[in-house]
């Protein structure tokens, strides 16, 4: 068994005072406290975002400052904020696009390079034990009990250790692309609905039965009103 095997075995298998360790010296990381601090509390998402935006940043260079990477997500998964705080990406920026596919897929453009790459999650190693999915089945069925939360979480930090540790062979699938990037953040006039009476920029108004309203009117009849 090669070295970084054996290395993934003893993660797999060491009892649960070594996960704790090895969470313990991750949240030492810069990195890795910066995004926790940002999403609020560490889980298996969490970390499968840091892994992804690692590997982009390796092969794309820094963090954008501004616009200079472009970040299209899949999800809206946790591992999204990981990408916002060490990729740089974000919605304000217009950097960030968002694309509702339910896949753990990332693509990321360097607009100075041209570069795309193309990173997917396709962690097959690791497997919950039966008293781990045990444990799940109970939380996600509405048991949130004291002791079934303690347990949750220690399955939880079990994976996000295994998640941190891992050969990335394995862990990810990343692939160069060719995708045009799309064109820089716009500011548009805005008009007013005149259904709800609130402001909407203009590329987003419709027009319904002769009055300029925005999506959520047109979509909607006058009895479901937005707020």
């Amino acid at each position: 068994m090669s070295r970084e095997k054996n290395r993934f075995h003893d993660i797999m298998y060491v009892d649960f005072k070594r996960f704790l360790m090895i969470l313990s010296n991750t949240m030492k990381n810069k990195d890795f406290k910066k995004i926790a601090e940002f999403h609020g509390h560490v889980c298996p998402g969490v970390a499968y975002g840091y892994r992804v935006a690692k590997a982009a940043l390796r092969e794309l260079g820094e963090k954008a400052k501004d616009e200079e990477i472009v970040s299209i997500v899949e999800n809206d998964s946790c591992a999204v904020d990981a990408i916002q705080v060490l990729v740089g990406s974000t919605f304000g920026k217009g950097n960030l696009i968002f694309r509702d596919y339910g896949k753990q897929v990332y693509t990321f453009i360097n607009r100075k390079t041209g570069k795309g790459l193309r990173i997917g999650i396709d962690f097959k190693a690791y497997k919950e034990t039966v008293k781990d999915k045990a444990v799940m089945d109970k939380f996600l069925s509405g048991n949130k009990s004291p002791q079934v939360m303690r347990e949750v979480r220690k399955v939880k930090d079990k994976k996000i250790a295994v998640i941190l540790n891992s050969p990335e062979k394995g862990l990810l699938t990343i692939k160069n692309v060719k995708i045009k990037p799309p064109d820089k953040a716009r500011i548009f006039p805005v008009v007013r609905c005149e259904i709800c009476n609130e402001k909407v920029m203009e590329p987003r108004a419709r027009i319904k039965e002769g009055k300029v309203v925005c999506l959520h009117c047109f979509e909607n009849p006058p009895s479901n009103p937005l707020y």
